[in-house]
């Protein structure tokens, strides 16, 4: 991943275009971090209005989004969701062709239906326009309670800072663990944020609510090797294990058990990255149990192999042979 092609619209959304430029654009060369070639790109050259009564100038056509290694896909106002310029699902259909990147946030989805490069993929988009894409579009399958949906070569995101998540699932795809993580720090965000967009969604909370989970989170992470069920985890919690999948799932957006498997990956992946420890033992080390399981969820995740990862993203012979 070399080239960055950023595609904005008249009225388009600052808060995810500045995603997509301090994710993809900022040059942190002097970290070790490879610079990408970043662009911003429109239909028509020029000013470009957003929608917040300001105004960017905007040298480059969609050229660039014909070649570019990842074309990022800005949100749009609803009144032209209908009305999308042809060129633009044009260089959108053109990425998909030829199997590069395409990240939409938010309300972004929509230019990818039209162009019809989302039919019988997954995706996801802000809970409240979820409904509207599912009724526009029934051979996407929408999934409304996710912060971003990766499917084949193509994420889409939820809505406002869930753009971050995904743009960072890119970048720890394409960059590694380690790499990614270096640029969360700079970016003072959480490396990978576990949950749904189903826990900001409006809803009555039960009386007997009790305190956050983060600390039964923290200790878990702390204990990846162990057997982690729910049931100890429930008694560490000193809840019941009904109660306590429960909350979990209503804290974090995911049954303790998706969660505890997305934790074991991240550790996964830094291990393969900073030490020469064999597969078997890092699965060990992280939980999995066996090598042929932590292969198995390694591929379903991050659709390649341990040992293509660790081939292509190994520090060991730099770093301390640790994970702190």
């Amino acid at each position: 991943m070399k080239t960055v092609a950023c595609i904005i619209q008249p009225h388009f959304s600052p808060f995810e275009f500045g995603i997509a430029c301090e994710v993809f654009g900022l040059d942190r060369s002097d970290d070790g971090i490879p610079k990408l070639d970043f662009r911003v790109v429109t239909a028509e050259p020029g000013v470009v209005p957003s929608k917040m009564g300001f105004s960017v100038n905007v040298e480059h056509d969609l050229s660039f989004a014909y070649e570019a290694d990842v074309v990022v896909v800005c949100p749009f106002p609803r009144e032209m969701w209908d009305t999308v310029d042809e060129r633009v699902l044009d260089a959108i259909r053109a990425a998909d062709a030829r199997g590069a990147w395409i990240v939409s946030e938010c309300s972004g989805v929509f230019a990818l239906a039209a162009a019809g490069v989302l039919d019988g993929r997954r995706a996801t988009t802000h809970w409240m326009y979820a409904g509207e894409l599912a009724r526009r579009y029934p051979q996407i399958d929408v999934n409304p309670d996710v912060l971003f949906v990766h499917h084949d070569h193509i994420i889409t995101s939820a809505g406002t800072a869930a753009g971050i998540d995904a743009c960072l699932s890119l970048l720890r795809i394409e960059l590694g663990a380690e790499t990614t993580n270096r640029i969360a720090r700079r970016m003072v965000v959480p490396p990978q944020r576990d949950g749904g967009q189903a826990q900001f969604i409006d809803r009555p909370i039960p009386h007997d609510a009790e305190a956050s989970l983060a600390p039964i989170a923290t200790w878990a992470v702390g204990n990846l090797r162990d057997d982690l069920s729910v049931e100890r985890l429930a008694a560490h919690a000193h809840m019941s294990p009904r109660t306590f999948a429960r909350r979990f799932k209503a804290e974090y957006g995911a049954t303790p058990a998706a969660w505890l498997t997305r934790q074991r990956l991240i550790q996964a992946q830094r291990m393969l990255e900073r030490t020469d420890l064999s597969i078997e033992q890092i699965a060990d080390e992280c939980g999995f149990g066996s090598a042929a399981v932590l292969r198995q969820n390694f591929t379903r995740v991050l659709d390649t192999t341990p040992t293509a990862y660790r081939a292509r993203f190994s520090c060991a012979d730099e770093a301390e042979m640790s994970i702190a």
